[in-house]
């Protein structure tokens, strides 16, 4: 870990403290070697049906989804791979007419000469290999705002939510069919760039997937060396997970992270990569726990930032990183909260690849406290909360407006 942060020394004594614990109480290199044998065997699968040209991600087309005909075995397919291409989401003339309107909002008002007045504000990717992605620190514009309260999306979502079983103890952890929604940002990467990649990681935590209570529950399992009993899609305890504050760690719960493709864009195009293993937590949880890693520490694993996945580490993980398949304007791609993923390192491509992030993020307490703030943020124009605090479209031409909102936006913004 990076003996940056001042609160470091701390926390590496409770890296310490919690690794003593969690091996007094498991037989953690046994645990290993039992989800080392699935990653391996899951990964070979991987790289074999790539290397038969099929795509590694599962495709649904929308029309299927809308109309609960989705075929079983690639239901199947989804919650064994933890992703999924929802095909014609948005028809292509909507989503070029949303990348057109972007690009127009971000030139009208000058966001480039903005940015760089408030350069280094957002550090969450600083640790990573490749730093710096080219995403835009705007999270109002009309293209994204309808975009995320548009019905398709809704209808989406909830499909896409439905895939987790949601019995707790207290009761449901949270509402499969109504969304709340959490306002990201958008990419624009240029053809031919080579500087804007983003290594390996998963979201939603870094050191606290091993000593929050919350993710000892999730993850119990995998730790007891019972990778059978392990289920990446019980909802319980999800939304009770306590994340490290950061101005870019998401407050909110994420059933998927995804994005809405404005662009065609697939491999070589420096866009999304996937390990798609649904359970490759197991492996990176349990090799932190073995002897060879420093005692008061976990690879990658750094508060406030994305936990990061290497070859030093986890090569065989890293086996199976894969590009996703060419997808479509209006195309919308979802992976699981625990699933490893990249942006390719070079753009080789001749067009633009531009997205707007949209995760699922079904109601719940956690969030619909976050979208209280969120509202607020909207209304004045300000950063969304788990952002850093740049606040470029408080003065932006055009930028959505209540007026905007529909009905169903109204309510998933909290304002209704």
């Amino acid at each position: 870990m990076t003996r940056t942060d001042s609160s470091l020394p701390d926390i590496a004594r409770w890296i310490a403290a919690t690794k003593r614990e969690l091996r007094a109480e498991h037989d953690v290199q046994h645990a290993y070697q039992a989800c080392l044998t699935r990653t391996r065997r899951q990964a070979d699968e991987v790289r074999e049906a790539h290397a038969r040209g099929e795509g590694p991600v599962p495709e649904i087309r929308y029309a299927d989804l809308a109309a609960d005909r989705v075929p079983n075995a690639t239901v199947a397919a989804v919650r064994q791979r933890g992703c999924a291409i929802v095909r014609g989401t948005f028809d292509r003339a909507t989503a070029e007419a949303w990348n057109a309107e972007l690009g127009e909002y971000l030139e009208a008002n000058d966001y480039f000469a903005k940015a760089r007045a408030k350069a280094g504000l957002d550090t969450y990717f600083g640790d990573l290999a490749d730093a710096q992605p080219q995403i835009f620190g705007v999270y109002w514009s009309r293209p994204q705002v309808m975009a995320r309260q548009a019905v398709e999306m809704a209808i989406t979502k909830r499909w896409m939510n439905r895939l987790w079983d949601t019995d707790a103890p207290a009761g449901p952890e949270f509402d499969t069919d109504n969304d709340v929604v959490y306002a990201d940002r958008t990419r624009r990467r240029a053809p031919g760039d080579a500087t804007l990649g983003l290594s390996p990681h998963m979201d939603a935590g870094s050191y606290e997937r091993w000593v929050d209570p919350a993710f000892r529950r999730i993850y119990a399992p995998l730790l007891a060396g019972r990778p059978d009993d392990y289920d990446a899609w019980r909802g319980a305890y999800r939304t009770q997970t306590r994340e490290y504050e950061s101005p870019a760690v998401s407050s909110m719960f994420r059933t998927f992270q995804g994005w809405t493709a404005l662009t065609e864009q697939g491999p070589g195009d420096g866009t999304l990569e996937l390990v798609p293993i649904v359970d490759a937590i197991g492996h990176v949880l349990l090799r932190a726990l073995q002897d060879d890693v420093p005692e008061d520490e976990l690879p990658l694993a750094n508060p406030g930032r994305a936990l990061g996945v290497d070859r030093q580490w986890h090569p065989e993980l890293l086996d199976a990183l894969v590009p996703i398949q060419t997808v479509e304007p209006g195309d919308t791609v979802w992976w699981h909260p625990d699933v490893v993923h990249a942006v390719g390192n070079e753009h080789r491509g001749d067009e633009y690849a531009n997205v707007i992030y949209i995760a699922a993020s079904p109601r719940c307490r956690k969030n619909e406290t976050y979208a209280r703030r969120q509202a607020d943020c909207f209304l004045s124009g300000r950063s969304a909360p788990d952002f850093a605090a740049e606040d470029h479209e408080v003065d932006f031409e055009g930028r959505a407006t209540l007026e905007d909102l529909t009905p169903l936006g109204r309510v998933q913004m909290g304002l209704a």
